[in-house]
Parts: C-alpha cells; sequence; structure tokens
C-alpha cells in the first residue's frame, strides 16, 4: 500500500487538527497516548505537536475511559493544572534581591596594562 495517501502526515503538524485514532471514532483528537512497554506504563498528556508513530491520538471521551492492563500504571500529564502562581513571600523576596542589587555601590575595578604584552603574545624576559 502506497503511503502518499496517508491523511496522517509523519513530518509536519497537521493544520486542520487531528482525529481520535480508536476506530470508529471521528472527534477531534485532544490528547496523545504513549506506552512505556519496559515500564509497564501508558502515559497519556497533552496532544503531541508531530504525529508520532507509536503514539496514539485520543479525543476527550476515549482518554477519559483509558484502560490499562492488570499491573500496568497510568501516569497523566496535565500542564495546565501544574500552573502555579508565586506567593507574596515568593515575590517580596524577588523585589527584595533586585533592590539590594541595586543598592550596591559597583565600583569598576582599575586595570593595570602588563608591560610586554601585545595581542596574545607575551614577551618572557631571561633571567640568566
Amino acid at each position: 500500500m502506497s503511503s502518499t495517501n496517508s491523511s496522517r502526515p509523519n513530518s509536519r503538524p497537521s493544520a486542520v487538527g487531528r482525529r481520535c485514532t480508536r476506530s470508529g471514532c471521528s472527534a477531534h483528537a485532544i490528547k496523545t497516548l504513549t506506552y512505556i512497554y519496559s515500564d509497564s506504563t501508558a502515559l497519556i498528556g497533552p496532544l503531541s505537536t508531530y504525529v508520532e508513530p507509536h503514539a496514539y491520538d485520543l479525543c476527550l471521551e476515549h482518554s477519559a475511559k483509558l484502560t490499562v492492563p492488570q499491573g500496568w500504571s497510568v501516569i497523566e500529564h496535565n500542564p495546565d493544572r501544574e500552573i502555579v502562581e508565586p506567593s507574596p513571600e515568593d515575590l517580596i523576596a524577588i523585589a527584595d534581591a533586585i533592590r539590594q542589587s541595586f543598592a550596591e555601590d559597583i565600583v569598576p575595578k582599575a586595570v593595570t596594562p602588563e608591560v610586554g604584552r601585545r595581542g596574545h603574545l607575551r614577551a618572557i624576559p631571561d633571567n640568566k
């Protein structure tokens, strides 16, 4: 069978959106499922940027109904849930650090030129 007629491109993101890979489902995919066989783990996360050959794109319904073999674990990665605002204490600590860095009097070091130095070469006197 020829791969030129494939509706799933392998090298670039889809411009129209990808469909769920479950047979008979025509819903838009929102998550990508990947199996890590060596760890007996199924990883489900946001829709990948590119179509991967060993990953499955799933719609909301099928990603919620996901079941794995007995003894396997599921890791669900939801980056939206992990966004944490800085606490007021964190903001105060950052502001204090900035104030302290500006309060320090920055004095440039005096640079004394080396005698006998020219470019990257240096003359070493012979002390015999």
